[in-house]
């Protein structure tokens, strides 16, 4: 009977120290173990990411990272890669290179003309050298053939006046009017009337025409 009571107080004591006991709350702290495991996956997250981002600008620098005399920073080498220009931009951009364009085929254009205008005036230089020493030329052989012609008419009107007046007006007589007036407006006037002397009058009349009227056409002032 004792021992009885002895276990049925002892079970009381216990039933009393669990009713006693403090209960968890539930914004309690956790244990050491979890905040370890939490911050383990903090710094792997951050690992990762610092081993992302140092690889994207790793690509973005190059292989020439680092060199002598690079000049090019993390930014200019991003904004390079990654900013895009806006469309008004890249359009106004294209239009200048179109205008450039343009404006150098018109240059060479220009410069080809020109050359071929520089050539053309060499041309047209020497042609008309040429025709100036051809000129010159023809001026002398005319002179050398009126000089010429000159002498012989010269030498064949003193034959004439040489011959006797009968043997020159039968010759006359059958010339043309117009050369036997250029010889006789040549002659001497004593030889020129003799020959006329000998000449019918129908040949000796038209011969007179012609050499009065040979410097009618002369201008009087």
């Amino acid at each position: 009977m004792a021992k009885a009571r002895k276990q049925a107080a002892g079970k009381a004591a216990q039933d009393k120290g669990r009713k006693l006991a403090p209960r968890r709350r539930r914004g309690a702290r956790p244990r050491r173990g979890t905040l370890a495991l939490i911050a383990g996956l903090l710094l792997g997250s951050a690992a990762v990411r610092v081993a992302l981002h140092s690889g994207e600008v790793m690509a973005l620098e190059g292989p020439g990272m680092g060199a002598p005399g690079a000049e090019t920073t993390h930014g200019e080498a991003v904004a390079a890669a990654g900013c895009e220009q806006p469309p008004e931009v890249e359009a106004m951009l294209e239009a200048f290179a179109a205008r450039e364009a343009r404006l150098e085929q018109r240059e060479a254009q220009l410069r080809d003309r020109m050359t071929a205008l520089a050539v053309a005036d060499e041309e047209i230089e020497k042609k008309l050298a040429q025709l100036e020493a051809a000129e010159a030329a023809l001026k002398e052989t005319l002179a050398l053939a009126d000089s010429a012609a000159e002498n012989d008419l010269g030498q064949l009107t003193a034959v004439y006046e040489s011959m006797k007046p009968k043997q020159a007006a039968a010759l006359f007589e059958t010339m043309d009017p117009q050369f036997s007036a250029g010889f006789l407006g040549r002659m001497q006037p004593a030889a020129a009337a003799a020959v006329m002397a000998g000449l019918s009058s129908e040949t000796a009349y038209a011969i007179s025409v012609i050499l009065a009227g040979r410097n009618s056409s002369v201008p009087k002032e």
